[in-house]
């Protein structure tokens, strides 16, 4: 395959993305006023609650069998990889680079998280058709490379809606907490024999915090907000096995709400339904006597990326007049993201086929490359939709990634196939 032809394959998803997006900010501007804030915030919550869980859901079942879970084990490692990789790279950069606090989250997750699941969908395919693709016959490479993107995916969604679903939480608390906290000390003093000094050394901010914090957000940040007060509020010294286990038991519930998020839980539920046959071919197939069931959940997915990727162009036209974030923030992301874990990931994948850990299909030690070599997740856009932090900087941070992706994706597609070939 040549590098010009290459060059079109790899960079068609991105100019799509950036299609559809400017056609979301278009409709999100006041001439048209088709995608207000108050609609992205309804479409996102819909995208959350029923596209992306539908879609995960389709894939997993559809393209993942049990003997796939044996043979792939290594990709959950792999895809753990680069979010570990990633997201101490973006501590690190978040340290030098001191960025306000309601940004760390934001930044440390798009260091950290890959789009794993739907540029993979159309790359991997589209590099198969090409004539003279090294990896062999053009529908065998197809229908793999969409059971390893499709398993790309729902191990990206986990991690996704696990480690970036937190960070993105922590910043917004960390957000609304200073944002509560300038109101009360906006609040005029009616104790005469006491200052603004007095009351923050008595706790009483702290405690009017815990208070404040909860947003007006129905459906997730319900179950979200009923976590925020304890977590603020119950910081006293305890002693003994009191403290252990009521920690221990906070920490517990937290990773409990996380993984039964919607996203994350259709990704364990297709898993189930893929692993068992009996199941699967009473799902899914076209002999199946409950195929409707899977139809119907495929075109609600089938929804997810036109929609995230509108919300996403929607939140540029306010992110473009409105975002502080510094270039150098950008620039931060763009290295550790394209230049950095790349580096890495050839580095971990040739070890780990040289410790025989690897099947030898080019093909999956090409996705395995390439997980490390993606832009930002979109998913991170919803979440910061969910909870009104940092949308207009999440918003510029994806236009520049995307951007330069068009040609760092083709540039590493290339040395990734050279590499392998």
């Amino acid at each position: 395959m040549g590098f010009w032809s290459l060059f079109e394959v790899a960079s068609m998803p991105i100019v799509q993305v950036l299609i559809v997006s400017s056609l979301g900010a278009l409709m999100a501007t006041n001439y048209l006023n088709l995608l207000p804030a108050d609609a992205r915030n309804s479409l996102n919550k819909i995208v959350f609650m029923v596209f992306t869980p539908c879609l995960m859901f389709a894939s997993l079942a559809e393209t993942v069998t049990f003997k796939d879970l044996v043979a792939w084990w290594f990709m959950p490692i792999n895809v753990g990889l680069t979010f570990l990789f990633g997201g101490i790279l973006g501590w690190i950069a978040v340290k030098l680079l001191k960025p306000k606090p309601h940004l760390e989250g934001l930044i440390i997750a798009t260091c950290a998280s890959g789009n794993l699941g739907n540029l993979l969908l159309i790359i991997v395919p589209a590099i198969c058709s090409e004539k003279g693709s090294p990896f062999g016959d053009h529908d065998v490479c197809s229908s793999v490379g969409i059971s390893y993107a499709s398993f790309s995916m729902a191990i990206g969604g986990l991690y996704i809606w696990t480690y970036s679903y937190q960070l993105v939480r922590s910043s917004a608390l960390k957000y609304k907490a200073l944002k509560a906290a300038e109101e009360v000390s906006k609040l005029p003093n009616k104790d005469l024999d006491a200052n603004g000094e007095t009351h923050l050394l008595e706790g009483e901010v702290k405690e009017h915090v815990a208070i404040v914090v909860p947003s007006t957000m129905s459906t997730e940040e319900d179950t979200e907000n009923q976590a925020i007060v304890p977590e603020m509020s119950d910081r006293k010294p305890e002693k003994g096995n009191a403290s252990f286990w009521g920690n221990a038991l906070a920490i517990l519930k937290q990773l409990l709400e996380e993984l039964l998020a919607p996203p994350t839980l259709a990704a364990i539920v297709g898993f189930f339904v893929g692993a068992i046959p009996w199941l699967k071919n009473f799902i899914v197939g076209d002999n199946a006597p409950l195929r409707v069931i899977q139809d119907s959940v495929k075109l609600l997915g089938d929804g997810t990326i036109p929609c995230i990727t509108l919300i996403l162009g929607g939140n540029l036209t306010q992110g473009l007049r409105t975002a502080r974030i510094r270039p150098v923030m950008v620039i931060a992301v763009i290295l550790v993201r394209y230049m950095l874990l790349p580096v890495i990931g050839i580095g971990v994948v040739k070890a780990a086929g040289s410790l025989g850990f690897l099947p030898s299909d080019p093909l999956y030690h090409y996705v395995l490359m390439i997980q490390f070599a993606l832009p930002p997740a979109m998913n991170i856009g919803t979440m910061a939709q969910l909870f009104d932090v940092a949308q207009e900087e999440c918003s510029v941070l994806f236009l520049w990634t995307y951007l330069v992706a068009c040609v760092s994706l083709t540039a590493w597609s290339t040395i990734f196939m050279w590499i392998l070939s």
